[in-house]
């Protein structure tokens, strides 16, 4: 079996699962957004009493974070009313950031899980060898009551990524470059094993950026074998003991798919679909393509390292008038590390307006939506019409690195020549 059967197979109590099968597993750990103040209201219509296991469950405030208005304020004061109640062990409020950036900060991601979130990219904690995914109000209700979740085992497909990426090339422009060939439905209710001399050697956040774009193939969840890097993280923070599931290397795929990484060069998803992906350089060479925001953030862009490219190229240098940039850290965490080593201050000189950890615009909600006829470079993960303010806006997703430099040039610019 692959590690993500092994992984259902482990939480269904079975000894082994197998393609197409339908079973009950027990979710390790459940994670509602305050989006989803519908769980609560489903919880009791269920009959639900008590939330089944107060150590394995958590709200995050990050979606209106701090609270932008009057309705969202309202749902957050409900949303804490259940967990007082329920005595929740980990509550992640307004101050805290991101919910896939705060739960592993907060050791309660490890390999060999099953983590369930009221979030598509939940996918994201492949990074660190669990199975992460997403789910809907009714289904997290149903987790919240009895800890257990029904699972279609689904088909597994490789995406093999080899070599080195020349600098310049980030984990963003790699995932990119995969989407605007998997697309957008490649990969639908299947399970992205990515593998390859390239995961390998990715750190932490690089894991989680390949991870989290994994659901705009389709992708129920995804997986990435535990590397050194991920184990350390892990083992100086877990709250609870784990066991890491390794890849049976004569696993027989559905699909295999091959990438080397080391010809690549900085990509962009143009509007407005994530998998309309051409590289930077075949964007701008038919004319400049200007841009009035810049927007660093997000559960793909937000993390300190890529904050720091972008404080390196902006450093000393000022953000044209009438261009913005939008900072928004991943979590309280990174913004105490980016403040310490003096990112946020570069930004801030330069012209960047840094808000408070959390997710935004990057859904449309505040802290930066654009105007109709606006055009928007991001290091974010969706560029669909309205995702981030008017519908008559245009989003282009790129790495942080070229985020800054195309703030810093008023236009679509390749970063590499700022490094």
């Amino acid at each position: 079996m692959h590690a993500i059967e092994k992984i259902l197979a482990k939480n269904s109590g079975r000894s082994t699962v197998s393609t197409g099968e339908i079973v009950t597993a027990k979710v390790d750990f459940a994670e509602i957004n305050d989006l989803y103040l519908q769980t609560v209201y489903s919880f009791y219509e269920m009959g639900g009493e008590k939330v089944w296991d107060p150590e394995r469950a958590a709200f995050v405030f990050d979606h209106y974070a701090p609270a932008p208005d009057m309705k969202s304020a309202a749902n957050h004061d409900e949303m804490r009313e259940f967990a007082k109640k329920n005595h929740l062990r980990f509550h992640f409020d307004t101050n805290c950031g991101v919910c896939h950036q705060v739960m592993p900060e907060a050791g309660v991601i490890y390999p060999g899980m099953i983590v369930v979130a009221t979030d598509s990219h939940t996918t994201t904690h492949g990074a660190f060898g669990a199975m992460g995914t997403g789910c809907g109000a009714t289904d997290m209700a149903t987790i919240l009551i009895t800890g257990e979740l029904w699972f279609r085992v689904p088909e597994i497909i490789e995406v093999r990524l080899e070599g080195q990426a020349p600098k310049g090339v980030y984990p963003k422009d790699v995932i990119l470059s995969v989407l605007g060939k998997i697309k957008a439905d490649g990969a639908v209710y299947k399970a992205i094993d990515f593998t390859g001399s390239y995961v390998e050697s990715l750190n932490v956040a690089g894991r989680m950026v390949i991870c989290n774009m994994a659901v705009e193939m389709g992708a129920k969840t995804a997986y990435m074998q535990p590397n050194e890097d991920v184990l350390k993280y892990v083992a100086e923070r877990a709250v609870r003991p784990y066991e890491v599931q390794y890849t049976d290397p004569d696993f027989k795929y559905e699909e295999s798919y091959m990438f080397d990484v080391s010809a690549l060069e900085p990509q962009l998803a143009c509007p407005h679909s994530v998998d309309n992906v051409h590289p930077l350089r075949e964007v701008v060479q038919d004319g400049p393509v200007a841009v009035n925001q810049g927007y660093i953030g997000s559960c793909t862009g937000g993390r300190e390292e890529d904050i720091r490219e972008a404080a390196n190229i902006l450093r000393g240098k000022k953000i044209p008038e009438y261009t913005r940039l939008i900072v928004v850290p991943a979590s309280s965490e990174v913004m105490l590390s980016c403040l310490e080593k003096g990112y946020i201050q570069d930004l801030m000189r330069a012209g960047a307006t840094i808000t408070s950890p959390g997710c935004g615009a990057c859904l449309g909600a505040h802290e930066g939506v654009l105007a109709p006829g606006e055009i928007c470079i991001s290091s974010t993960n969706r560029n669909f019409p309205g995702r981030m303010g008017s519908n008559q806006a245009k989003i282009y997703l790129a790495s942080p690195a070229a985020v800054a430099a195309s703030v810093l040039n008023g236009r679509i610019t390749d970063p590499r020549q700022y490094l």
